[in-house]
């Protein structure tokens, strides 16, 4: 994931859901434009006073220019102003399209950009429609953090990190409204090549660096595939800045169903499922056994999900459907009460040897 190098807060922002599902194919330097541009339109709205370099000013009835240094725009010790220069040039010539059941509307991001040389700032108009289409929630919007956005290495992760961040039930988007959304519809003529090169490139990179990501099932129409149903969950270790290392057999211990199960799958479980740790921890014999044994066990669960949601006790469902699909048969009565009979009595016995009672076993 690249690093910005120009300062930039932790914060959320909304983005209109207009934007989210708009047809474009920007590049990642002209994603970033499009970011400064939402983050300054939503201070702007929410009443904050910008600073001396980011300006954003209604020049005339359907005009508005906005200033920003060019380096808000670059990687991490990038100084090839060039790459900037580009996307503007670019983004200059393109137009965003946006088509629902009463309406198709087609309008340019951006028009006479400028850089000064000498002061290292950038200058561009937006014409009013794109500033109204930015601050337009009728359809909805998406709240996500931006810092993470900024740092994606590609187009594709940025705009399924929009599409996932915070998003709690599946979606279905066929090929063709993918393919337009991202501007890519000549691009990809096999449907195999598109899953690949941009829903599994996206992926891979959402698992490895984003709080929100997404499992997927391709959806056929005969023998077609037609369209991709998304499972999205939580991986909540990609939202702190350090990770626990687990060394030996004691840590394992120690931290349980945390790190014998795919964080994933761990992640879904608790999100979506509402398991506390010492919840799995009770079950982590079987979790465990059904990590190691069905080969793709966050797929799994998102597919009993509506199921275990209409279910008396959503979490019971769960487990009985592992152990069903692992073939595990549950234990006699006889069997199940010794064995809490034998934990009983090594609970007792410990706590005695804590207060240095005799012990008689």
């Amino acid at each position: 994931m690249n690093k910005i190098s120009f300062p930039i807060v932790k914060k959320e922002v909304i983005q209109s859901y207009i934007v989210t599902t708009a047809y474009y194919n920007f590049n990642v330097y002209e994603k970033r434009v499009l970011y400064r541009i939402i983050e300054m339109t939503q201070d702007l709205l929410e009443g904050k006073k910008l600073t001396q370099k980011y300006r954003l000013d209604r020049q005339l009835i359907d005009l508005w220019e906005v200033q920003l240094p060019i380096q808000a725009l670059l990687q991490e010790n990038d100084t090839n102003y060039n790459r900037v220069k580009q996307a503007l040039r670019r983004l200059s010539r393109k137009f965003i399209q946006y088509e629902d059941e009463k309406v198709w509307r087609e309008f340019p991001l951006i028009g006479y950009p400028e850089i000064e040389k000498n002061s290292g700032m950038v200058k561009f108009k937006i014409h009013e429609d794109v500033y109204n289409a930015l601050l337009d929630f009728s359809k909805g919007y998406k709240k996500y953090e931006i810092m993470t956005a900024f740092g994606f290495n590609s187009v594709y992760a940025m705009r399924f990190y929009e599409l996932f961040s915070k998003q709690k039930t599946p979606l279905i988007f066929s090929i063709a409204d993918l393919k337009k959304m991202f501007g890519v519809e000549r691009k990809y003529k096999l449907v195999n090549d598109f899953i690949r090169k941009v829903v599994e490139a996206a992926k891979k990179e959402l698992d490895k660096h984003s709080p929100y990501t997404f499992t997927y099932k391709p959806l056929k129409t005969g023998r077609k595939i037609t369209s991709i149903k998304f499972y999205p969950y939580v991986i909540r270790e990609n939202a702190v800045a350090e990770f626990i290392q687990i060394q030996d057999e004691a840590d394992k211990r120690k931290y349980g169903a945390t790190f014998l199960i795919e964080k994933q799958a761990l992640a879904y479980l608790r999100e979506h499922y509402n398991f506390s740790n010492p919840e799995l921890n009770n079950n982590i014999g079987l979790f465990e056994q059904a990590n190691r044994e069905i080969p793709d066990l966050l797929y799994f669960l998102s597919e009993i999900k509506a199921k275990a949601s209409r279910a008396n006790n959503p979490k019971g469902y769960v487990i009985n459907a592992l152990r069903r699909k692992m073939n595990i048969r549950p234990k006699p009565k006889k069997e199940v009460v010794k064995e809490a009979e034998n934990k009983a009595k090594e609970s007792a016995i410990k706590r005695l040897k804590a207060i240095g009672l005799p012990i008689d076993e």
